[in-house]
């Protein structure tokens, strides 16, 4: 083997591990356990000083939900944001899984997501206040990482309360631009 394929090796491994390094498995670094009682949660946010829940409708046949965790939710930047800030389960759309709602009502975790929240397709990333009221809702896979922290930035700091997250992102996207 000559030189020049010696460093192409090397250099290709040390991008493998820089690029690997910054990753986590968001099974295990994103999301948390739940043993399926929104109110205990709500609960255990505020015990913790969190900003609220975000709950991920997803299913498991779902091509953007599995881009969502492996392109953006298992990067460290990202899993450090949000489980700063917020709670974070998944919750089936198809699940026969009985779960306790925010209201105290025992449901599946198919009902939970359509008759109360309507989710059809996913994934779908609804934020909930301490209270556990939907304060934004987005539907679909981000571009990347820096919208999905941009859509964390947009609750965590409740610019919801101003306007929608499209007119947020244009700001952002401009601002990051003029530097």
């Amino acid at each position: 083997m000559n030189l020049s394929r010696i460093l192409l090796l090397l250099s290709l491994l040390c991008v493998y591990a820089l690029t690997s390094a910054a990753t986590r498995d968001p099974g295990s670094y994103f999301f948390d356990q739940s043993l399926g009682d929104f109110r205990e949660e709500l609960q255990t946010a505020r015990d913790e000083g969190k900003k609220g829940i975000l709950i991920m409708f997803e299913m498991d046949e779902c091509p953007f939900c599995h881009r969502m965790k492996t392109n953006v939710l298992n990067q460290v930047e990202v899993q450090d944001y949000f489980k700063a800030n917020f709670l974070i389960f998944p919750v089936d759309i198809e699940g026969d899984v009985m779960i306790t709602d925010f209201n105290g009502d025992t449901v599946s975790e198919k009902d939970f997501a359509f008759k109360q929240y309507r989710v059809r397709a996913t994934p779908v990333f609804a934020f909930f206040d301490l209270e556990g009221n939907l304060v934004t809702r987005y539907t679909g896979a981000t571009s990347d990482v820096r919208e999905f922290l941009w859509l964390g930035e947009f609750v965590v700091d409740a610019h919801y309360k101003q306007g929608n997250f499209s007119r947020f992102k244009r700001a952002r996207k401009q601002e990051f631009r003029a530097k």
